[in-house]
C-alpha cells in the first residue's frame, strides 16, 4: 500500500524541506503539500490546542485521505482528527506536539510523535550570544556607532562590561541546551555553576542549593523547562540574592521569570543588565516596563531559528514516517499506547 503523506509546513520548516525528507525515507510515498504563513504571521490558539497556525477548516480541507501528518504547528484538534479518520501518525517537528490534541489522537488510534532536541545547538549558541551582547553593551554601542557618535566613554571603568573568562555563571537547568552551553562557557574560561535537582549528582559544578547558586553568580541564564515546579522561579527575592551588578539572560520560557522584578532590579542598579528572546506575553505588549528599562538586549524568540534547525527537524519527523512505513517502534513517540486502537 502507498503511504499518502500530507507536508504540511510554513515559512520556516517548509513542505518542501519535509516532502525532500519523507521522499529519503519512503521513496514511494504519495506526499501532498500545504503551506501556513508562520513566523509572517503569529501562531496562537485553534479550538482546543495551543501554538497553532491555520485553521481547523484549512487543516481538515488539506489532510482528509492521508494516513501521515508532518508538520511544525498545523492544529491537530479533536474535529480535525473526527473528520481524517484515515490519519495513522502525526509527526510533529517542533520539541514537544503542542498543536496537538493528544488525549483525542490516542482515543482515534492516532500515533503522535515529535523532534526533541531539534534547537538545542542553535538555542545554545543564541544564549551566549546574547550574554556577550550584553556583558559587553554591543547592540548599544553599535547603535551610536552607526549614528555616526564614536562613544569613548563606554571605556571608562565604570561602564565597561564583564569578561566571561574567571566569571561565575550560574546555569539553572541541565539539559539538551544548559549542558552545551555550559561547554561553551567553559571553554571560555567561566566559573560554571549548575543547578538542577535531576542532574547527575557527581556532575562537575553541580550547586544542590538555588539560593546558594544565586548569591555565587554574577551571570545568570535560565534553562529549565516550565512546570508547576519551575514557574515564577526567579522572582524578586531571588534577584535580589544575585550579587550587585550582575546580569540575567533568559532565552529558555517566559514562564521562569518575574519581568516586572527585573525591570525593578534593572532601574534601581542592583541587575547590571538583562538580554532575553522569550518573555511572559508574546508579542511583548505597547507600552510594556520591559521595553524602556535600561540596558537590556532583547530578541523575539528567534534563539531556535536557524536554517540547521528546520532542515534537522525535517530529517526526524521523516525518520518517524519512516519506522511507521516499515512497522517498527517509534522513537519519540508521545502516545504509544494508540498503535493498538482500532479506528472505526
Amino acid at each position: 500500500m502507498i503511504l499518502r503523506v500530507l507536508a504540511a509546513g510554513d515559512n520556516f520548516v517548509l513542505s518542501s524541506l519535509l516532502k525532500s525528507a519523507v521522499l529519503g525515507e519512503v521513496p514511494d510515498a504519495q506526499v501532498s503539500t500545504v503551506d501556513f504563513p508562520w513566523p509572517d504571521v503569529p501562531f496562537g490558539k485553534v479550538a482546543e490546542v495551543d501554538e497553532a497556525t491555520g485553521s481547523e477548516d484549512e487543516m481538515i480541507s488539506a489532510l482528509r485521505g492521508h494516513d501521515v501528518l508532518v508538520t511544525q504547528m498545523g492544529a491537530v484538534t479533536e474535529r480535525v482528527l473526527r473528520e481524517c479518520p484515515d490519519l495513522k501518525l502525526v509527526a510533529v517537528s517542533r520539541g514537544g506536539p503542542i498543536n496537538v490534541n493528544v488525549p483525542a489522537a490516542t482515543e482515534a488510534g492516532v500515533a503522535v510523535c515529535y523532534a526533541p532536541g531539534r534547537n538545542a545547538t542553535a538555542t545554545a549558541e543564541m544564549t551566549i550570544a546574547l550574554m556577550l551582547a550584553v556583558l559587553r553593551r554591543v547592540p548599544e554601542t553599535h547603535a551610536h556607532t552607526a549614528n555616526g557618535e564614536w562613544r569613548g566613554d563606554y571605556y571608562r571603568y565604570e561602564r565597561c562590561g564583564l569578561e566571561l573568562e574567571g566569571t561565575p555563571v550560574g546555569l539553572v537547568g541541565y539539559g539538551a541546551i544548559g549542558s552545551r552551553v555550559a561547554k561553551v562557557l567553559s571553554a571560555f574560561g567561566a566559573e560554571v555553576m549548575i543547578y538542577d535537582p535531576y542532574a547527575d549528582p557527581g556532575l562537575p559544578g553541580l550547586v544542590h542549593d538555588l539560593d546558594d547558586l544565586l548569591t555565587r553568580s554574577r551571570v545568570l541564564t535560565l534553562h529549565a523547562r516550565v512546570t508547576e515546579e519551575t514557574e515564577g522561579l526567579i522572582g524578586m527575592r531571588e534577584l535580589s540574592l544575585l550579587p550587585r551588578g550582575s546580569y540575567v539572560v533568559n532565552a529558555a520560557r517566559g514562564a521562569l521569570l518575574d519581568y516586572e522584578a527585573v525591570v525593578e532590579a534593572l532601574r534601581d542598579g542592583h541587575l547590571a543588565g538583562a538580554a532575553f528572546d522569550t518573555y511572559a506575553v508574546e508579542p511583548i505588549p505597547s507600552g510594556d516596563a520591559l521595553l524602556s528599562a535600561p540596558n537590556v538586549v532583547m530578541t523575539p524568540h528567534i534563539a531556535g531559528a536557524s536554517k540547521a534547525v528546520a532542515e534537522k527537524a525535517a530529517r526526524i519527523v521523516a525518520a518517524e514516517v519512516g519506522r511507521f512505513a516499515r512497522g517498527e517502534e517509534l522513537a519519540n513517540c508521545s502516545n504509544p499506547e494508540a498503535r493498538g486502537v482500532h479506528r472505526s
